[in-house]
């Protein structure tokens, strides 16, 4: 897919229009380039690839396309996980991953339950640190794109999402599941070694009701125009403008991306 749109030139007049006249009205504010950059992209759909129904209709082929299916099955039947004799708590055969333990929880005047507290199950990650959330970014006629991924995960509102380029805990990324090391992981693991630019890296908190003091690494990283990178199908350039489009959809986008562009 491709179509046509402004020259590299007149996006660079654009955005240095832009970025003038908000300098002029937010003195002494972050008017840093990226920000003010991903700002400008925001205003319309600048995207050199793909209209937005282009990429709503690869989107719902994804979907459509998508083979994995899942089963409820008793927690004794998961294959690759026992019972902690010593904890009680649920656990991988690997030691990797995460476990399943419980959690009481006192002084909790602050919350609905009041003074009472509770008791609770609760998912830890190994070593507490997740895993590496990152979108690759790549400019086409200087306009920036996003990398984004339609990802399944068997716990997923309609099995396929928006997904980041990587989206892969540690555990995954040291290929302790005996697979294949998630596709683009190299561009966060060692981006300077394959010439990319880090322009954004920061550990991002999760859902601290249902996961312990877990925490992933953000990233936002960018190869060169001259990159050339090949997409499986699953993979499509979005611009910024689109991806925001997206989020008026009924979860089409997940948290993992909008926890990334969030500070931009």
């Amino acid at each position: 897919m491709s179509r046509a749109g402004p020259t590299s030139q007149g996006y660079r007049d654009a955005l240095a229009a832009y970025c003038a006249a908000v300098r002029a009205l937010a003195a002494g504010q972050d008017t840093g380039p990226l920000r003010l950059e991903v700002q400008f992209e925001c205003l319309r759909d600048w995207s050199q690839l793909h209209s937005l129904a282009e990429v709503r209709a690869w989107f719902l082929e994804q979907r459509e396309a998508c083979t994995m299916s899942t089963e409820d099955i008793p927690l004794t039947e998961c294959r690759g996980w026992y019972l902690d004799s010593a904890t009680g708590w649920l656990r991988h055969e690997s030691g990797e991953f995460f476990f399943v333990q419980g959690l009481r929880v006192r002084q909790t005047e602050t919350r609905e339950i009041g003074e009472q507290g509770w008791d609770q199950p609760i998912l830890t990650q190994v070593g507490y640190d997740g895993g590496i959330l990152g979108i690759l970014r790549k400019r086409f006629n200087a306009v920036p794109h996003y990398l984004i991924e339609a990802k399944a995960e068997p716990g997923n509102f309609e099995r396929v999402q928006l997904s980041p380029t990587v989206q892969a805990t540690f555990s995954n990324l040291r290929r302790a599941h005996g697979g294949r090391k998630p596709r683009f992981a190299q561009y966060f693991e060692e981006p300077e070694r394959v010439g990319a630019t880090v322009l954004y890296r920061q550990w991002l908190s999760e859902d601290g009701g249902r996961l312990h003091r877990k925490r992933n690494l953000g990233m936002l990283v960018e190869v060169p125009e001259e990159s050339h990178i090949d997409l499986p199908a699953t993979f499509i350039w979005m611009s910024m403008w689109q991806i925001k489009a997206c989020l008026h959809e009924n979860a089409w986008v997940n948290p993992h991306v909008r926890a990334i562009i969030a500070h931009l």
